[in-house]
């Protein structure tokens, strides 16, 4: 991750300088910064994920003909979704005339103008984007990662000793070390779900740890609820008012960490950030997802075609999506299928595995029960994919990341009396007590 966003902001060519915008020079403290707070300093702060800090002017000027160029080249900040197929809350993209003005402020020589100027400085908590959590939960135990190899799932499972119910109207997953993490989930299990009951508690371990056939088999699957996913370049969830998601009194969250090694044993601590809703929601938010895993992708294939299907059962508010694939990952796209095979394109994504993003709709879109959605991964295969660990092997699902995924997560609000057994069950939503 921040080997990436070195080579993004240095592997470009300095653009032309261009002349001053509206006929005045952008200066640092009063035109740059607050682009800088509104579209960067997310990652770009201490303590972010960036390996650079643009929050003083000392921290930046060097950088300002990189910025430059990363602006132009729309390489920064990043953003794959395809422009004119829907419209995004959490789009960081600059408009034409911001990046004219990063331009100037580069070609005028980077001056730092008045510290009058200066914006009310962004406050963040720590490592947090989202603001100071109302509880932290970490790892009992340390993960060990080794120097080399794979590792497989790694599970934790923590109690919340709630002793009531907690609408969580944000969270954040912190790894303790992004550079090892692949992905993370944090799945809710409540007091009456019999997954994973064999595995301790407080302490990591794997599937292939566990004592039985059946338990390792059960750990690879579950319908408990996903409170969050974490993969590098993943959005925090920060729920609209009257949206939140749910977890039951004397629930467990179980932490599923896919880590990858780099040549150095670690040691990982990671945490989730909750904050509750101050009041109950009129909507529950669930994650549900659209999941291929019965594809295998031929050697030097460029652009293979996967693609899943599913109708929902209840009417729901669409709120966001998240794809997933690994290294040979090109594109995917999620779609309505209308009665009469119409496609509705929904969203369009040119697909980064290094950047994961989450996708926010703008406005939430009102789905009736019926409605077929539809996801679909194209991958590259091909010697031309500069990422991909083998062109001459045929690719299926697997956990690793020289293997392929192809799910598609996405976000609906529903009636906050619903839970997912009850919303998956057919029938109106108004009286989910039927």
């Amino acid at each position: 991750m921040r080997l990436l966003a070195i080579a993004l902001l240095a592997g470009y060519p300095m653009a032309a300088q261009q002349g001053d915008v509206a006929g005045k020079t952008p200066t640092f403290y009063r035109d740059v910064l607050p682009l800088l707070g509104a579209h960067c300093q997310v990652c770009h702060r201490s303590g972010g994920i960036a390996p650079m800090a643009f929050e003083t002017y000392e921290g930046t000027r060097s950088y300002a003909d990189r910025i430059q160029a990363a602006a132009e080249n729309h390489t920064m900040p990043p953003w794959f979704a395809e422009k004119g197929i829907g419209r995004f809350s959490n789009d960081p993209s600059l408009t034409d005339r911001e990046i004219a003005l990063l331009g100037a402020w580069a070609a005028a020589n980077a001056p730092a103008g008045s510290a009058a100027d200066r914006p009310p400085e962004k406050k963040w908590a720590d490592r947090w984007t989202i603001p100071a959590p109302d509880l932290e939960i970490r790892m009992a135990e340390a993960v060990d990662i080794p120097a080399e190899g794979e590792v497989d799932y790694t599970y934790e499972i923590l109690p919340t000793h709630f002793k009531e119910g907690r609408w969580v109207q944000a969270s954040e997953i912190l790894p303790g070390l992004p550079e090892h993490v692949h992905h993370g989930v944090v799945y809710v299990r409540p007091p009456d779900s019999p997954w994973l009951r064999h595995a301790p508690v407080g302490k990591p371990f794997t599937a292939e740890a566990l004592s039985s056939a059946e338990d390792r088999k059960d750990a690879m699957w579950t319908d408990s609820d996903i409170l969050l996913v974490y993969a590098p370049g993943s959005t925090p969830d920060n729920w609209p008012r009257g949206m939140a998601k749910f977890v039951p009194a004397g629930s467990d969250l179980v932490f599923q960490m896919h880590y990858t090694t780099n040549g150095r044993p670690a040691k990982d601590l990671t945490r989730i950030g909750l904050i509750f809703a101050k009041e109950p929601p009129e909507k529950r938010v669930l994650t549900l997802q659209l999941t291929n895993d019965h594809f295998v992708i031929p050697p030097g294939a460029p652009d293979y075609r996967v693609e899943a299907r599913g109708t929902l059962p209840n009417d729901a508010l669409l709120l966001s999506f998240f794809p997933h694939m690994h290294l040979r990952g090109k594109r995917f796209e999620y779609n309505i299928i209308g009665r009469d095979k119409s496609v509705e394109p929904l969203l369009r994504v040119h697909y980064h595995f290094h950047w994961q993003m989450s996708y926010r709709l703008a406005e939430p879109l009102p789905l009736k029960a019926g409605t077929e959605l539809q996801g679909v991964a194209w991958f590259d295969n091909s010697k031309d994919n500069p990422h991909n660990p083998d062109p001459g092997a045929a690719v299926g699902w697997g956990e690793q990341t020289y293997e392929e995924m192809m799910v598609g997560f996405f976000d609906v609000a529903v009636d906050s009396r619903l839970d997912k057994p009850r919303f998956f069950k057919r029938g109106s939503p108004s009286d989910p007590g039927k």
